[in-house]
């Protein structure tokens, strides 16, 4: 069978899993809608929240951004690692302890303000529509290629899955769904891995493979970085930016990590405190397997694109080439009409000067989205259709999971935070769930709107999410917890000007839609940070304000202060709703 026949049936099987899960837990009240009535088991959290927080840029970007990047590329395992330990051992537990439904919910509550509050609600639209666009777009890349429809209708068909599953399950549906989609995602991405390492390596566990010897005796770290070096690339496993960068970067994505709001409303779904702490553990190991093998994928894929594709004849060119050349997600251009491929670094004017030019070369011809990496690495390799097919059926999992938790938070954020609590404080049960799933069918099309006009690749738009959320919530959420004299002036002025200073920094050097653009490269950074790594300078900002504002406005009330002591005691947590 071909691969569009395989990806029908595999793909095919995977939502019709989803949407009968959805089904059979269609929520019937506020809290099964919001925390799946609270009483998830700490492995199926552990599951669901592994396939919550492995999103799109995780299966299809994270391995295409080390692919590209090479030493680079490290600041992204290391961050969302890191982020996923810290919200773990020093966030979730306190979190589940507080026991409200949101973020938003936490922030009010803390801080005894609405106008707190409605700030965390906007922090949160925006970071979720954010972090969603590229959830969208990952989606929309996969029917591309394998449905042989354009990105845009791929988008769409993700909206329409996403839209029932979300909004007729709400939580529940959308934790026993992604239970299904983390096992789905690890096979689909373990499979081809064990397949190349075994091929290339004659290792079977990638994680070894990637430090062992090829057929022809070199190591493969090695081999790869003479293929890099011959095309005038710096060295795979070499780092070209400063060390400066490298740390905010890192600790953007970690902190971000910590204050992502889909995230932390996972841990609320547990019985107990103790559950919370198991199901960050499961989670962990969960998350662990996937990412300690998304380096290796990273270096299989380009050792064997190079090998593959480069100074190749058009006409001898493999198939898979055509294949993404029709999406538009990889093409080529015969600059010097000698009919062969030629894949260099033309931005080096060492090699350019010494080898292209006397060579005849018109500068490079092949442009690679970096977001196909992983959806193209088994096609690259020869490995089987069902194992193609799987792939994909691998990445939609890991982009919709993402993107139904997203949603939940834009749609509790607007019924429970903004409705049920400051515009319409009687309103029913009934009334309130009814408009959580009307703002999720909004949330789902301004989703889909930003799948199809997202502004950068996957990986690069999640990234800028992530600073957003350490610079607004991060610091909130710690000093709500840790510090008793934080008052509610301090965390709006901190959350605020830590969102204000890092959205500007964004529009300003990444989107380029405020200032000069051609003062707006990498040589007029802010102290040599790029706006990746913004977020950390957004965070000690939000700090900084956060506490000189609380150390000249009045004290929190009593009550306040004697809830935040026993949020730090780790028992008494309500218990929790059987369903």
């Amino acid at each position: 069978m071909d691969i569009q026949v395989w990806t029908f049936i595999i793909v095919g099987i995977t939502f019709a899993i989803y949407i009968g899960i959805a089904i059979w837990s269609r929520a019937g009240s506020t809290k099964e809608f919001y925390v799946a009535g609270g009483g998830v088991p700490p492995l199926a959290n552990g599951l669901a929240t592994a396939a919550d927080w492995m999103s799109a840029a995780s299966f299809l970007g994270m391995a295409g951004l080390i692919s590209f990047m090479g030493y680079d590329g490290s600041v992204f395992l290391m961050g969302w690692t890191g982020g996923y330990v810290l919200l773990a051992l020093l966030l979730a537990p306190y979190l589940r302890k507080f026991g409200k439904f949101t973020v938003p919910d936490f922030i009010g509550d803390r801080y005894y303000s609405n106008v707190a509050r409605t700030v965390a609600i906007l922090a949160a639209l925006f970071v979720s529509f954010t972090y969603v666009a590229g959830q969208m777009r990952g989606v929309g890349v996969v029917f591309a290629r394998f449905l042989e429809v354009d990105v845009d209708t791929g988008v769409y068909i993700g909206m329409a899955i996403v839209f029932i599953y979300a909004t007729l399950g709400g939580m529940k549906g959308i934790t026993y769904t992604q239970v299904a989609q983390y096992c789905i995602l690890i096979f689909a991405f373990m499979v081809p891995a064990f397949f190349i390492s075994m091929q290339l390596t004659g290792n079977p566990l990638p994680q070894i493979g990637m430090g062992g010897k090829g057929e022809d005796g070199m190591y493969l770290l090695d081999k790869i970085n003479q293929l890099h070096t011959d095309l005038g690339f710096k060295e795979y496993t070499a780092s070209s930016k400063s060390m400066t960068d490298v740390l905010f970067i890192t600790a953007a994505l970690m902190v971000g990590t910590a204050g992502l709001p889909h995230v932390i409303v996972r841990f609320f779904t547990v019985p107990k405190v103790r559950d919370a702490r198991k199901s960050a553990g499961w989670a962990l190991l969960f998350i662990a397997i996937l990412y300690t093998t998304a380096p290796a994928i990273a270096v299989f894929a380009k050792t064997n694109l190079l090998s593959t594709v480069n100074n190749k004849p058009a006409e001898e060119l493999p198939a898979w080439v055509g294949n993404w050349q029709e999406t538009g997600l990889l093409s080529w251009e015969d600059h010097n009409e000698d009919g062969v491929v030629q894949y260099y670094n033309d931005k080096n004017p060492e090699y350019v000067a010494n080898v292209a030019d006397p060579a005849g070369l018109k500068g490079n011809e092949l442009t690679i989205d970096r977001d196909i990496m992983v959806l193209a690495n088994p096609e690259i390799a020869g490995l089987p259709n069902w194992v193609i097919a799987l792939v994909a059926a691998g990445g939609l999992a890991a982009a919709l999971s993402t993107a139904a938790g997203l949603l939940l938070v834009i749609s509790t954020s607007v019924s429970h935070d903004l409705i049920k609590k400051q515009i319409a404080p009687n309103i029913s049960d009934k009334g309130e769930l009814l408009w959580a799933r009307v703002a999720a069918v909004a949330a789902v099309v301004v989703a889909g709107y930003f799948g199809i006009n997202p502004p950068g690749f996957v990986a690069s738009v999640v990234a800028l999410a992530f600073g957003l959320a350490a610079a607004s919530f991060f610091p909130a959420i710690i000093l709500g917890i840790f510090n008793k004299r934080m008052n509610k002036e301090g965390a709006i002025a901190g959350m605020v000007g830590g969102l204000l200073i890092t959205c500007y920094y964004i529009a300003r050097f990444k989107l380029h839609w405020i200032g000069d653009p051609e003062t707006s490269g990498a040589d007029h950074w802010w102290f040599g940070i790029s706006p990746e790594g913004f977020g950390t300078i957004g965070m000690f900002v939000n700090f900084a304000i956060a506490l000189t504002v609380s150390r000249f406005t009045p004290a929190p009330p009593q009550q306040v202060q004697d809830m935040v002591e026993d949020i730090r005691i780790p028992k008494g947590a309500g218990a929790a709703q059987e369903h």
